[in-house]
């Protein structure tokens, strides 16, 4: 009696191990690879599936989420010998689990390598200038590059960003020490010109000037011959007003030699009035 209850205890535990082992729930956003004696049966989809018991075996779990690569930086050569640093993250979506884990053997790896490689490839064939401006260029190039490349390990590029794109450290410094050295020689330009136009306004100025001044000792030249004339033919044979004006234009004379800077000392005439009537060869 009690060896047959241990023998049907043991056929029901078998044939319930049997029915847990005969379905499996796929949660959503996987898909499972099912195996029978080693090779590959099946693709199991998400929710409740059944499979042959003690025969067939769940070898891989496959998420169909959006998977996330992060490309490390690398030093990339320009086609004008300049060393810069790149890196790039990658979106991968896995369509065909089967094919992605018996088409290689880390498809994660694989799809970094060749990105790196890929990247490289394309920023080896441009200059320095266009790396750092045309981002999207690279990365439509890039995401043409590895497409058709993983689609053989059913995966999909979602999508390639270039996350930085920057001159190695010593070509930074190259860099600035070359602006700053710019930035000075338009400094010294600027002042150049600045000192160039001072100098031609001050010529300009003085040039003005003496023009002016040329122009009054003219209109003052013209003024005493007008007045000396009028004065003339006012008195006549009289010569007393004409010495007065002479004397007076000669003490202004002397006048201003006393204040220049280069006057030590002046000597009037005893007698002004003979003075000026002997310039007058009288």
């Amino acid at each position: 009696m009690n060896i047959a209850l241990i023998v049907l205890a043991v056929i029901v535990f078998f044939v319930a191990m049997t029915f847990l082992k005969s379905f499996k729930t796929v949660p959503q956003g996987y898909k499972w690879i099912v195996e029978r004696f080693g090779k590959y049966q099946q693709t199991l989809e998400p929710g409740l599936r059944w499979i042959v018991p003690y025969v067939d075996e769940v070898r891989y779990r496959v998420t169909t989420k959006d998977i996330v690569l992060d490309i490390a930086s690398q030093e990339v050569i320009t086609r004008d010998n300049v060393v810069i640093i790149a890196n790039a993250v990658a979106f991968i979506n896995i369509v065909q689990p089967e094919k992605a884990v018996y088409g290689i053997e880390n498809y994660s790896g694989a799809i970094q390598n060749l990105v790196q490689t890929s990247l490289r490839s394309i920023v080896g064939e441009m200059d320095l200038d266009s790396a750092l401006s045309s981002r999207d260029e690279i990365k439509a190039h890039l995401k043409n590059a590895i497409s058709a490349d993983i689609a053989d390990w059913g995966i999909t590029l979602k999508t390639v960003e270039i996350q930085d794109i920057k001159p190695s450290q010593t070509m930074q410094i190259a860099m600035e020490e070359q602006a700053a050295a710019e930035r000075q020689r338009r400094a010294t330009v600027t002042r150049a010109d600045g000192q160039k136009q001072a100098a031609i306004l001050e010529a300009d100025g003085r040039l003005e000037a003496s023009r002016r001044d040329g122009e009054a000792q003219v209109v003052l030249a013209n003024a005493s011959e007008q007045a000396i004339r009028l004065v003339t033919e006012a008195v006549g044979a009289n010569e007393t007003p004409v010495v007065y004006l002479l004397g007076e234009q000669y003490i202004r004379a002397i006048d201003q030699l006393a204040k220049s800077d280069n006057a030590k000392t002046v000597v009037l005439p005893a007698d002004i009035l003979n003075t000026v009537k002997g310039f007058m060869g009288r």
